[in-house]
């Protein structure tokens, strides 16, 4: 009998937890918290960069310290691979994903976004020397880019033959390692980890004037946090409208292309 009733009291207290998670974090919640916690995946300049103290910076860590400081709340990075960023806003376990992440309908499925705040593309990375010469060069070919990223889905939605990092930085060492035949990966990280290795190795990298694909980029949160993603969407379309964020870009040297242009 006892044993029945703690059965069923931790049937009770699983279902309790899920409708918990699936209630979302509200704009209330987080202020009373006094912190924003972001999953981030620190590999992925200029968006985010691990530095050598253990800090996290990149132009959205900066977008997001002016959102926190907007609604009067407390920063707090969690360093996580990019795969698992998603899953871990859908279940609660952190309050947004923050790490260049692409809006898709399939991702729609899982988590709430902010409104757009840049547009992306998917570039296309080869060694200097290449016979890949364009989008169309890619047929047949092994294209080495970071797992759980839309580099990945649309390189697998294009029928191409894929080889998945966990880390970017593995996936430019595939092709400078002539393991694959080139690197899909958004345009803005491209061009400073190309320029990077270029500035330093005698093997250089080649940016493709072709992409793979353009896209909007967001912030991810739980489903039921709807009145939270009003009050972010509030501040971050002011940054994009006044300028600020164009501004974060180019202290970053960074291209800007906003989400309102046409």
């Amino acid at each position: 009998m006892k044993k029945t009733l703690i059965f069923v009291m931790t049937a009770i207290l699983v279902l309790v937890s899920a409708f918990a998670l699936a209630d979302g974090k509200t704009l209330a919640d987080i202020q009373a918290k006094g912190e924003l916690v972001i999953a981030t995946s620190p590999d992925f300049p200029p968006f985010e960069a691990l530095q050598g103290d253990g800090s996290v910076k990149g132009i959205e860590i900066d977008i997001m310290e002016k959102v926190c400081d907007a609604l009067g709340v407390k920063l707090v990075i969690e360093q996580v691979d990019f795969d698992s960023i998603l899953q871990g806003i859908s279940s609660g376990t952190y309050d947004v994903g923050v790490s260049g992440i692409s809006v898709t309908e399939e991702r729609k499925k899982n988590v709430l976004f902010t409104d757009p705040y840049c547009l992306a593309a998917q570039a296309i990375v080869v060694v200097e020397g290449s016979d890949i010469a364009s989008k169309a060069d890619l047929a047949g070919k092994l294209i080495s880019v970071q797992t759980g990223t839309t580099s990945e889905l649309s390189c697998l939605a294009e029928g191409y033959n894929v080889e998945s990092y966990t880390q970017n930085v593995d996936a430019e060492l595939a092709v400078l390692n002539n393991n694959v035949d080139a690197w899909v990966i958004d345009d803005l990280t491209a061009a400073e980890m190309v320029a990077a290795n270029n500035a330093q190795s005698d093997k250089k990298l080649v940016i493709l004037d072709e992409a793979l694909s353009t896209e909007p980029y967001a912030f991810a949160f739980q489903f039921g946090s709807e009145d939270l993603v009003e009050a972010v969407n509030q501040t971050l379309n002011g940054l994009v409208e006044d300028g600020t964020v164009a501004a974060i870009f180019e202290a970053f040297d960074a291209p800007y292309t906003s989400p309102l242009a046409k």
